[in-house]
């Protein structure tokens, strides 16, 4: 360990160990998985961003002058710092002036990096390509060293972001708009001066790391004008076993009742008391290191010691799910605890005050946190329970849990509280599999049950859900668990004459639609393992009558319940199944998911033959529009078959599986994934190097009206047409025009990005007034920028025909020449025009497949140079 520890030298060198308490620098141990990454913002004797890499134990790092920049052309300067131990990575406060690298410290971003080469050899060699996951900084980047000048003693690299889909020629914008914590949304300013916390957590070297670190030091400089507050000195908790719910068919009415969200996640019963914090699971086992977050944000509660209820999610991009927390705990991405109820404060028992007081009082505690990401305060709503249920099932959660208000909390099962779904879902016993015969895939299903006393009995089989990584983790743990005999009571014929029979110990959350007659799952997905879970404790959910008296501990409740107005069954559109078709996607238009997925049905015949079979970018909005979108080029684990795959070699010399649509099923079950956006290769599948488009994206400035956005699309137009090449035009259903050029697939990439710079950069330069062909945000102001860059090998390019994730579900609309000079805007269009269009046979591109051309050497040459 000596000489591991030579690592940390320099780190321990810059500080005097006579005259200070901290600890000297320990390379903690190499952990398998994935390895963090994190940006800090220090503002010190001038301000930079701390670039770290977890390697070998200790952080590797760099102080970035100016910050990471998104232009793959700026070269960010990256000087070389000393390793630091790991714990400084979850570090965000101040450090006293003084004391060596004083200033205020912000944790701009984290997540984990995945190296292309041995990081070892690229550290000798001066060369590091990686990639990023974080919050902030995505996609590959690299480390360059600089050759040392004469005499020059510090190590000079450069941060470089490499050219992929998330570079920007506006570069800066990556720290221009990104000036809060990632942790805990604070400004330097408010970091500084403790705002958002009980009090600021400041950084001494003359404390030890766990002092800092543990939960969050109290301000000691002359400064701070703040008395020292009550931080966990009381005894901790013993773990309590939680309350838990019963499933019934209805919503509970009125006002004796508050309906919470029905979280997807594990259960947490959260001790804080001695100076220390435990996350315990419903059966009582410590997994508080699973959860350092959210064990750190809880340290920092301004009390004695607390017993906190409440359940860990981990925030996907359809919302919390179960799947998601899963992903979490291997990757180590942020979780959330939601926490809503309040059994112990200070060293006494709240479990015999009514609910609605524990809450008020948990409310209370938590807002001693100030503003964290960790924590999150369940609330909940004071009777309306079917009211709250159906806009629950609408917005595509999972269900409610009804309490009963004035009920005391009392562990085990109980019916004052109470859990409605909109969907089934439940645990199940994996008790074998069925082998496949697909290459690559470890088994075609597995087969599950439920206890019914000593009896396993069989509930049928589950051959979905599974991606590729979680298929190889189940394998690898099924080997361990194989037995010769059945652990079912009794299983049908025609499954005993392939299956693996593994011992039952595993659990497995699982989403279904239905039982069917004899008591099996119909349409199963799985969801993931639970291993907070006994599999003997997992028998069949019934949902019991709702109208059964309420047991408060004190008597029985005579509050009466009335039947809730249940969630709209799933549809079905080209035999896709839609769920939560009701769902609204485009507020103001009323467009509800089961309307989209229809509008793609029908617009299939006129989007496919633009955008079939070329890769594809989805913007998926699970939600809706108005709330959380990301942007997808390859699919995820459980994606529909009709969303095809195929593998592309990337820049990088990496082979990737893209997607793309075939046919309208596609289009369709990419609704159903949530899409709102299709965004288009210019080239197809089979002629991957030999684009059969240009697109010319006239994309103004907002001060620039859509008069002269149409004149410069015109004159865009003539200028080709003198060259010899016919164009048709698009609106893009935001503020801009699609000026493209139908290509033969004849020249390459190089050759097409080549021709549409040239004919940007030219009107740029005759007319620099009202044009520019830079991406940069400064330059545009007032001018059209005429952006060549979607002629790229791997940029996209809005679909004709397509919505888009804004306001009223405007639509890319090709267009005639002649009808865009009437048009007083580019996002006119809306769906039931498109409609309206198709009915009455209006089709301006109905003649584009008779233009025939290609970028021919005369056509390139007419440009060059």
């Amino acid at each position: 360990m000596a000489a591991r520890n030579e690592q940390l030298s320099e780190y321990n060198r810059r500080r005097d160990f006579s005259r200070t308490r901290e600890p000297k620098g320990t390379v903690a141990r190499a952990h398998p998985g994935k390895k963090r990454f994190l940006v800090q913002k220090h503002d010190a004797t001038r301000l930079h961003y701390d670039f770290r890499l977890e390697w070998e134990g200790v952080l590797k790092s760099w102080a970035v002058t100016r910050g990471p920049s998104l232009n793959p052309e700026d070269k960010r300067l990256a000087v070389r710092t000393e390793d630091h131990p790991l714990a400084y990575g979850d570090f965000e406060g101040t450090i006293p002036e003084g004391e060596y690298g004083g200033g205020t410290v912000m944790l701009w971003d984290t997540g984990w990096w995945e190296p292309e080469d041995d990081p070892s050899e690229g550290l000798k060699k001066g060369k590091l390509s990686f990639r990023l996951h974080g919050s902030r900084m995505k996609g590959r980047w690299a480390l360059v060293r600089m050759r040392p000048r004469d005499g020059e003693k510090r190590e000079n690299w450069l941060l470089v972001k490499e050219s992929d889909e998330v570079a920007s020629e506006d570069g800066e914008s990556l720290i221009k708009e990104n000036i809060t914590s990632v942790i805990t949304g604070r400004r330097m300013e408010e970091i500084a001066g403790g705002k958002g916390e009980k009090r600021a957590r400041v950084w001494h070297s003359n404390k030890s790391t766990a002092a800092n670190l543990k939960a969050g030091a109290i301000a000691e400089n002359d400064n701070a004008g703040k008395r020292p507050t009550r931080r966990s000195s009381g005894k901790l908790p013993a773990f309590k076993a939680p309350q838990l719910a019963t499933l019934v068919t209805e919503a509970p009415a009125g006002d004796a009742w508050l309906n919470e969200a029905k979280f997807d996640g594990y259960r947490l019963m959260c001790a804080i008391g001695g100076g220390t914090v435990r996350c315990y699971t419903r059966n009582g086992l410590d997994w508080t290191a699973k959860f350092p977050a959210i064990a750190s944000a809880l340290a920092e509660l301004d009390c004695k010691s607390a017993l906190i209820d409440g359940e860990v999610v981990a925030l996907s991009e359809e919302g919390s799910s179960f799947s998601a927390l899963q992903k979490a705990l291997r990757t180590g991405a942020s979780t959330r605890l939601y926490a809503f109820d309040l059994i112990e404060l200070d060293g006494k028992d709240l479990s015999s005050k009514p609910l609605v007081e524990r809450k008020e009082r948990l409310e209370t505690l938590l807002g001693t946190l100030g503003t964290t990401s960790a924590i999150q305060y369940s609330e909940h709503v004071r009777g309306n329970g079917e009211h709250v249920l159906a806009a629950i099932c609408k917005a595509g959660q999972e269900g409610i849990i009804a309490k009963e208000a004035n009920a005391r909390y009392r562990s085990g099962r109980t019916r004052s509280w109470l859990k409605v779904k909109c969907t089934k879902r439940q645990e199940f016993v994996i008790g074998g599999y069925t082998p496949s015969s697909k290459m690559g895939r470890a088994f075609a299903s597995i087969l599950l049950g439920t206890f019914e006393g000593d009896k396993l009995v069989y509930r049928g089989g589950v051959g979905t859900g599974f991606g590729e990584k979680a298929m190889e983790e189940l394998a690898a743990v099924f080997a361990k668990r194989r037995r010769q005999t059945s652990p079912f009571d009794s299983v049908p014929r025609e499954r005993n004459r392939n299956a693996v029979w593994l011992k039952p110990d595993l659990v497995a959350e699982v989403d279904f639609t239905e039982f069917t007659a004899d008591g099996h799952i119909r349409h199963g997905s799985f969801e993931g393992l639970r291993e907070d879970k006994e599999a003997k404790a997992v028998k069949l959910e019934t949902p019991k009558p709702t109208a059964a008296e309420a047991d408060t501990g004190r008597g029985k409740s005579s509050a009466k319940t009335r039947t809730a107005s249940p969630a709209k069954d799933d549809a079905d559109v080209l035999g896709v199944r839609i769920s939560h078709p009701d769902r609204v996607l485009f507020e103001g238009q009323g467009i509800t998911k089961i309307d989209l997925a229809r509008y793609y049905g029908v617009v299939a015949d006129r989007m496919l033959p633009f955008a079939a079979d070329h890769p594809v970018s989805l913007v998926r909005c699970p939600q809706g529009g108005q709330r959380q979108c990301f942007f997808q080029k390859h699919a995820s684990d459980g994606f529909p078959d009709a969303i095809r795959e195929v593998p592309i070699e990337e820049a990088s010399g990496e082979t990737e599986n893209y997607m793309y649509v075939h046919d309208a099923k596609g289009l369709v079950a990419a609704v159903q994934m949530g899409t709102l956006e299709f965004h288009i290769w210019g080239a197809k599948i089979d002629r991957l190097e030999k684009p059969d488009r240009l697109v010319f994206d006239l994309d103004p400035d907002p001060s620039v009206d859509f008069a002269t956005v149409k004149a410069a699309a015109a004159a865009l137009r003539d200028e080709l047409a003198d060259i010899g090449l016919r164009t048709v035009a698009m609106v893009t259903g935001g503020k801009g025009v699609h000026v493209i050029v139908p290509l033969r697939p004849h020249a390459g990439w190089d050759e097409a990005k080549g021709f549409a710079k040239a004919i940007a950069q030219s009107f740029a330069e005759r007319d620099p007034e009202h044009f520019v062909a830079t991406m940069s945000k400064a330059k545009r102001k007032g001018r059209i920028f005429i952006d060549w860059l979607r002629n790229d090998r791997g940029a996209t390019a809005i679909a004709p025909y397509s919505t888009r994730a804004r306001a009223g579900g405007p639509v890319a609309t090709p267009v005639s020449w002649d009808e865009l000079e009437s048009l007083a805007a580019a996002n006119t269009f809306q769906i039931s025009d498109i409609l309206e269009r198709i009915e009455a046979g209006t089709d301006p591109w109905a003649d584009i497949g008779e233009i025939r051309q290609s970028l021919t050497k005369k056509i390139l040459s007419s440009v060059a140079g």
